[in-house]
This record gives C-alpha cells, structure tokens and sequence, in this order.
C-alpha cells in the first residue's frame, strides 16, 4: 500500500509536526510505502484551463505537474495536510489541487482514501475548518474517493501543536482509519 503526504505548508512549523504525528503512526502498518510531496517545493504552475490536457491526460506545461499527478494517481492514501489561510487551504496545495484537472478520468479511476489535516489559529468552532472539510468532502466524492479522517487543530506559533499531547496522540492513532 503506498500513501502520498501532501503538505501545503510553506514553513517548517505545525503543520509539519502534524505530519511526524502522522507517519509515527502510520509506521504501524506492515508494508506501508510513505511518500511526502512539499506544496512549496513542487514546481506546479497554475492551471490556465488551455485544455490541452484532455488528449493525453497530461500538463503541457514542462514543470513537475505531471510527476506529482502521477504520485496521486499511484496512491493508496492521500492526506492533504495545510495550515488554514484565509478560510481554505495553502495556495501552494490548492494550486496541486487545480492540477487534478489534467487526469481527472485517471484519478477516479483508483478508490483512494483521504486524510485531511488542517492547522489554524481559530477555535475549532470557527467555520473556516467546516468550510475546508465540506470543499474536500465535495473533491472526494466527485472523484469516487473515501474520506478516512478530517481533523483541525488550533494551534498558531511554531512549536504549539507539539505541546498539544492530547492532539498528536489523536493524530498518531488515525492509521487506524486507513489499515
């Protein structure tokens, strides 16, 4: 079983500690292939809706587009991992998002399921979590994919969610979800 992190976050902050949660846990199942794709790193140019792309199932355009829609189309689990900017997540992850588009037969053509992890400084009854967790639902469902977890965490400054024990022991416990 192979599973694909998606990182959005352009720092090495909570969302990343969310993330070292998670693959602790996720080293508790046998033969689980884990690959981590950094939103920031990717070099994925945004989608201009040229259309070219419905031929071949492929971006035209010479960036790493085409490899990271490979890495999703291979996945077993996709967790989408972004702290919360402005009500959604990371541009960095949406734009990764946008390029679904390109091959979007081959994606629903594989069940995959979906982690979503979502790192703010709001409360947890502050709608932007709702918001976020409804736009994944409706991409999961059009895609024929299964939501297996969606979890927010209130944390702002560097280090925050580390301290939260109570928070990365939940996080480390969602292999659970996925085995």
């Amino acid at each position: 079983m192979k599973a694909l992190l998606l990182n959005g976050s352009p720092r090495k902050g909570n969302t990343c500690a969310a993330l070292e949660a998670l693959k602790r846990g996720f080293a508790n199942i046998e033969d689980l292939e884990i690959k981590e794709i950094n939103a920031d790193d990717a070099g994925v140019s945004p989608c201009i809706a040229c259309e070219s792309c419905k031929p071949s199932g492929s971006c035209v355009f010479d960036d790493d587009t085409n490899d990271v829609i490979e890495a999703v189309m291979e996945a077993d689990v996709l967790v989408f991992a972004s702290p919360v900017y402005w009500w959604g997540l990371t541009a960095q992850l949406k734009t990764i998002i946008d390029k679904f588009y390109c091959n979007i037969e081959g994606l629903k053509a594989k069940k995959k399921k979906v982690g979503l992890l979502l790192v703010g400084e709001a409360e947890q009854d502050n709608p932007q979590y709702r918001i976020i967790r409804e736009q994944m639902e409706c991409i999961s469902d059009y895609l024929g994919w299964e939501m297996a977890f969606c979890k927010s965490y209130t944390a702002y400054y560097v280090g925050d969610l580390e301290k939260l024990t109570d928070a990365t022991a939940e996080i480390e416990a969602l292999w659970k979800t996925i085995s």
